[in-house]
């Protein structure tokens, strides 16, 4: 069984991930997919077709995880910690376009 790293707070897990992204390459494919997920959320909103929104996790997934995968070689965050993965994505995609987190 894995040993899984435990973190009190978001604030004390993203040093933790953008360590787990530090392949640019699969940073940039983040940003992809977190691109196409608020894109397809805008549309499902905007066009009011909720079926739409099944795409979100394979939008957002497929582009992580072929990162993680292939250039990050390592397993992502998600599976042992979803909730605050899920914020580090939104986050690194902030930072990345603040200039925080280089490209």
């Amino acid at each position: 069984m894995e040993n899984i790293k435990r973190f009190n707070s978001f604030a004390e897990f993203y040093p933790y991930y953008l360590a787990e992204h530090s392949n640019s390459t699969c940073r940039r494919l983040h940003f992809v997919g977190t691109s196409l997920v608020i894109f397809i959320f805008a549309l499902t909103v905007a066009k009011g077709a909720w079926l739409l929104l099944l795409a979100l996790p394979l939008a957002g997934y497929s582009f992580a995880w072929i990162g993680h995968f292939f250039f990050e070689k390592n397993r992502p965050a998600t599976f042992q910690h979803p909730f605050y993965s899920l914020l580090g994505d939104f986050a690194m995609y902030r930072d990345m376009i603040l200039g925080r987190v280089a490209f």
